[in-house]
């Protein structure tokens, strides 16, 4: 039986409703790794529709290229996000690649095959 408090004895009503929904299925934290640097513009828009793609195939897309240009400089804390990136990818079930890897790329599918990650390779009109 599942209980309403988490292990510090707190309520915690929402892990109890989201394990005991029988009707859900299971959704894969998917990493989405597609070029970003160049022409921004329709490389965001690229990422939007490969994000929207894996919820269409019952993923949970994460892309960290729409979320941290948002609050951070890509001249001057690209070596910092490449860290955060690597760090959200580490909690993630798999790798999808979307169109020709760049730099940035390469390091993320290099991550991916040491911890022998699923990666998922997509032709870029996909």
């Amino acid at each position: 039986m599942l209980d309403y408090k988490n292990p510090e004895g707190y309520s915690d009503p929402t892990p109890y409703h989201a394990l005991a929904d029988k009707g859900k299925k299971y959704m894969p934290l998917v990493y989405i790794c597609s070029p970003y640097s160049g022409d921004v513009e329709n490389n965001v828009a690229r990422a939007r529709g490969y994000s929207r793609l894996a919820v269409d195939q019952g993923a949970i897309p994460i892309a960290p290229h729409l979320l941290f240009p948002q609050f951070m400089s890509e001249e001057t804390e690209r070596e910092l996000a490449m860290f955060m990136d690597i760090a959200v990818l580490s909690h993630c079930k798999e790798l999808w690649v979307f169109g020709e890897p760049t730099a940035g790329m390469q390091k993320e599918i290099a991550y991916a095959e040491r911890k022998q990650m699923t990666i998922k390779y997509f032709k870029e009109d996909t």
